[in-house]
């Protein structure tokens, strides 16, 4: 199969390109979408949440390749057996690139690793996704906005998680400038990596040489979102395109869902301080830090 553009041998199926040209496509969109969709500005310091996956690896590459003023946020949830190899790998990256970074765990933050805080009736990555945004918000602090790897199949899948469980009110806060609700201890998030699919990511890191693993969190399996994951996949396989036009029509639904979403201030945590819907975060709860 040929390149569309040129004469060489092509090395992905959407679109059809050799390697040169792909590295190119993906690199326009990111920037294409940095642009149009205006996530960041000149002056401004980027955090990028860094696991050390292919996402978050091209997310920090091509941010400091279009963007410049950026720094790495690791967070070390204690995974054994998993976590350990990704902050290598994030380590080895940043420094080969030179790039700051910064690695936070839960066990320095809340006294305990995850390993150490699951029960066999916990759902992993409920209480991982809890604890792990409320390091990723206190360290953002030193930062205008915070970036997140998220890809076109992340979001897919979040869109559809949200319309099965009728979470109707987390629905308008996704988009590649997600949130609706502003307050000084949020940082804004952007999601740069937005109209690519887990593929193209995938492929622009093995042929970039980033040398990471492709290995997924051994709690991953256990998760609501992987059941809907493998759902879309399954559908996407017999009818291609399914997830670009699911994340197509949430954009073009997206602005008429924020007028039904209450935008009134959140109250504060008595305990950490960061925006709680009651008198202590969800973190701070499920921490067992304090008990209600």
């Amino acid at each position: 199969m040929r390149c569309k553009k040129c004469t060489a041998t092509a090395v992905s199926e959407n679109p059809v390109l050799c390697k040169k040209h792909f590295l190119e496509h993906v690199e326009e969109v990111v920037h294409h979408t940095l642009v149009s969709r205006r996530l960041v500005r000149k002056a401004e310091k980027i955090g990028v949440a860094l696991s050390g996956g292919k996402d978050s690896i091209t997310l920090l590459y091509l941010l400091r390749k279009f963007h410049g003023k950026v720094e790495a946020i690791a967070i070390d949830e204690g995974i054994e057996g998993y976590r350990e190899k990704t902050l290598e790998d994030a380590k080895k990256f940043c420094g080969k690139h030179r790039i700051r970074m910064s690695i936070h765990s839960f066990r320095d933050e809340f006294g305990f690793s995850l390993d150490q805080r699951l029960t066999k009736k916990d759902r992993p990555c409920s209480v991982c996704g809890i604890l792990r945004r409320n390091v990723l918000n206190k360290y953002a602090r030193a930062f205008d906005k915070l970036a997140t790897g998220h890809n076109m199949d992340d979001e897919a899948q979040a869109i559809l998680m949200n319309l099965l469980r009728f979470n109707w009110e987390a629905l308008p806060r996704g988009g590649p400038k997600p949130g609706i609700i502003r307050d000084e201890a949020f940082v804004p998030r952007i999601k740069p990596l937005y109209f690519l699919t887990e593929k193209q990511v995938a492929l622009y890191a093995l042929l970039m040489g980033f040398g990471v693993g492709f290995a997924e969190c051994p709690n991953a399996r256990l998760s609501y979102r992987a059941f809907v994951r493998d759902l879309l996949n399954e559908y996407e396989s017999q009818h291609p395109g399914t997830k670009e036009k699911l994340v197509q029509f949430y954009l073009v639904l997206q602005s008429k869902l924020k007028t039904k979403v209450s935008s009134a201030p959140l109250s504060h945590c008595l305990r950490c301080g960061m925006p709680s819907k009651g008198d202590y975060c969800a973190a701070c709860q499920t921490a067992r830090v304090v008990v209600n």
